[in-house]
């Protein structure tokens, strides 16, 4: 994935609860970024037919819906994805290697790639032990993307923290997508392991998500361009 350019790295996260509010920062950000994100509470207000508008503008999609259950189902869900023309989708690891075999086969030979998503970056040791998930999230989301890459996927998502020994591990080609990017200095919200946009790729990152330190922007356009220069 080294041939990606700093621009087509970044993945700008549509968390947003109306389909004027998406659209609107696409316009604004059109032909600046790589690819936008549509997860769950857009998709879920929208419906497909977002992700179809989109795709209409000429837009590359990461659909961000984690599909999590037996592997009939999921490659059903997957089949629904490849047919909208996503570029990527993604399925939670922890559903098992069946699982991750149905979504694989379910997306061969077509435009669109499987991530598997390894642990939340909201999660950390703490609440992973409070589920039975005792391992060091750095030790889970190994053991995952190993799995992953046994199962066919093209990748994985993962918290930037566990980026580097993913890479070293998993080998070149495989896919490593990170969320939790947060600007120096900038809140957390919500996230519990994070890493600024330039440590994430240096890691070994193929694609970063960001959302609100671009879209809650005075100026989303300027915070994208200044994001992709930290990428170059």
């Amino acid at each position: 994935m080294s041939q990606l350019s700093a621009r087509d790295r970044l993945i700008v996260a549509l968390d947003f609860p109306s389909r004027h509010e998406a659209m609107a920062i696409r316009q604004t950000l059109t032909g600046q970024v790589g690819m936008f994100k549509v997860g769950k509470q857009l998709f879920t207000r929208e419906g497909p037919s977002i992700v179809q508008q989109l795709i209409d503008y000429g837009e590359k999609i990461f659909l961000d819906l984690k599909f999590h259950d037996i592997p009939t189902t999921v490659a059903g869900a997957v089949s629904a994805a490849v047919s909208l023309r996503v570029n990527l989708v993604n399925v939670h690891a922890l559903g098992g290697q069946a699982m991750m075999e149905a979504a694989a086969q379910a997306a061969a030979g077509s435009g669109t790639r499987v991530l598997a998503v390894t642990v939340l970056t909201s999660l950390g040791a703490s609440q992973l032990c409070a589920v039975g998930l005792v391992e060091p999230p750095e030790r889970l989301a190994l053991r995952l993307g190993r799995l992953a890459l046994e199962a066919g996927l093209d990748g994985i998502v993962a918290a930037p923290s566990e980026v580097a020994p993913l890479r070293e591990q998993l080998g070149p080609a495989f896919v490593i997508l990170t969320p939790g990017i947060r600007l120096p200095g900038a809140a957390l919200h919500d996230q519990a392991r994070v890493a600024t946009p330039a440590q994430a790729v240096r890691n070994g990152a193929d694609y970063i998500v960001v959302g609100r330190p671009i879209t809650e922007a005075s100026d989303p356009a300027a915070a994208a361009r200044g994001i992709v220069a930290m990428l170059e």
